[in-house]
């Protein structure tokens, strides 16, 4: 085991990897209850679709772990799963199955293309700069992501965003978490954040801010209501309108797992010489998840960004990953206790862990204003527009124009003038 993880090339151990495993589930346990109360909108069973998404949830996780050697976790995507329901199913009337039979056929040429090294080669050919800014970029999101879950940012119609109440409870219980996980942080305590996040848990209980479960195990529902509604639809997508939500699937979905492998590679120091090692099966691993997925009942799966909670306590292998596996198997026969892991308690871990990742930063040559544009774009376009996906689009689009502007036409990779093309397309006709 210790020699086909490569704990001792990489600096880590049993203890390490576990802890960070453990970090890493609670960072994302949350998709096990938002995930099905999203798609029930859509006319989902919520309880088939609890256990869709563990089983999809264990399934691509496992395998990156194994295959790629990876410290990731992948889960349904929290911006994919809301455009399902919100855009596809309630804005265009598309019946959730029809929908379901999208992203199973999504998921499939996904698999194509990474068995055909396509997904590799784009990753690989990024430059690294922007492989940098999308990494940064990623933890300005997810620090955002982490404030707005915890009410301290919180809608403003003249602002757009401005502070929340801090004294509320549960916003002030996120505050105080955020504080103690700083001070086991700067200390040096290891599994710090994890630490942060049991303390926080434990004071929101002592003064009844989280309900106590009144029960530990729960029964795992039943996925009859969903397991393999994609089969008895697939005549129905060949319509403009469906073919256009599949093309959106591979689009957002492509780009979010492509800036979370960049962003938790950079993280744990596995990027060499401009190309992740292993990351054609780590994509492989990505996209059989989303085959699987749509097949039991949930919606299109990603590598999670919230995986870099796990790295930050010391996570490098892909034995973290059987752990948060192994977290995800006990979590559906322990449904009851999820209800502990509020937005509040993941919070400041997410914040702290963006701090972490947009030191990135400091890597991009801000002497070079034909960098500096693209690299700005893309990391403050990501949390201003709740997108990965569409900051990695803008940089792509920019850094081909403003190297061309220079007239150094040769060292654009003719891939990244092709994705220049398919974005400025993407944004012209169909975003």
């Amino acid at each position: 085991m210790n020699k086909f993880f490569q704990f001792q090339e990489r600096g880590t151990s049993y203890k390490k990897e576990t802890l960070a495993g453990v970090t890493t589930f609670l960072s994302m346990a949350y998709i096990l209850v938002v995930n099905p109360v999203i798609l029930s909108q859509s006319g989902m069973d919520q309880g088939a679709v609890f256990t869709a998404t563990a089983l999809a949830s264990i399934v691509g996780t496992l395998l990156i772990g194994i295959l790629a050697n990876y410290p990731i976790g992948i889960a349904p995507s929290m911006g994919l799963n809301s455009f399902f329901t919100f855009s596809v199913c309630i804005g265009m009337g598309i019946d959730w199955e029809v929908a379901l039979t999208g992203v199973f056929i999504a998921g499939i040429i996904f698999m194509i293309l990474s068995l055909l090294k396509i997904r590799e080669k784009i990753i690989n050919v990024i430059p690294q700069d922007l492989k940098f800014a999308i990494a940064a970029g990623i933890g300005f999101f997810i620090a955002f992501v982490g404030m707005k879950n915890a009410g301290i940012i919180v809608g403003n119609e003249a602002t757009f965003v401005s502070i929340g109440d801090l004294t509320s409870p549960m916003t002030a219980l996120a505050v105080l978490g955020f504080v103690i996980t700083v001070i086991l942080m700067v200390r040096g305590i290891h599994g710090g954040i994890f630490y942060g996040m049991v303390i926080t848990t434990i004071v929101g209980m002592i003064f009844g801010l989280i309900e106590i479960p009144s029960s530990v195990v729960g029964s795992v529902p039943s996925l009859r209501p969903t397991f393999g509604a994609v089969f008895t639809h697939l005549g129905d997508i060949f319509t403009v309108k469906v073919l256009t939500v599949i093309f959106t699937f591979l689009f957002v979905a492509f780009f979010d797992t492509a800036g979370a492998l960049i962003a938790v590679a950079s993280q744990a120091g596995l990027i060499k010489n401009n190309e992740i090692p292993n990351v054609g099966k780590a994509l492989l691993a990505d996209s059989t998840s989303g085959v699987v997925g749509a097949v039991l009942g949930t919606s299109t799966t990603a590598s999670f960004v919230e995986s870099s909670a796990g790295i930050a306590v010391g996570g490098r292998t892909g034995f973290t990953s059987i752990i948060i596996s192994a977290c995800f198997f006990i979590a559906l026969f322990f449904s009851p206790i999820l209800s502990v892991i509020t937005p509040e308690v993941t919070g400041p871990a997410l914040m702290i862990v963006g701090a972490l990742m947009a030191m990135e930063i400091k890597k991009i040559d801000w002497s070079k204003l034909e960098i500096v544009i693209p690299s700005f774009v893309t990391i403050i376009m990501m949390p201003l527009t709740y997108s990965v996906a569409t900051g990695i689009a803008l940089g792509f689009i920019l850094y081909p124009l403003t190297l061309m502007a220079q007239k150094r036409f040769k060292e654009i990779h003719p891939i990244m003038y092709l994705l220049c093309v398919l974005f400025c397309l993407y944004y012209i006709f169909v975003a």
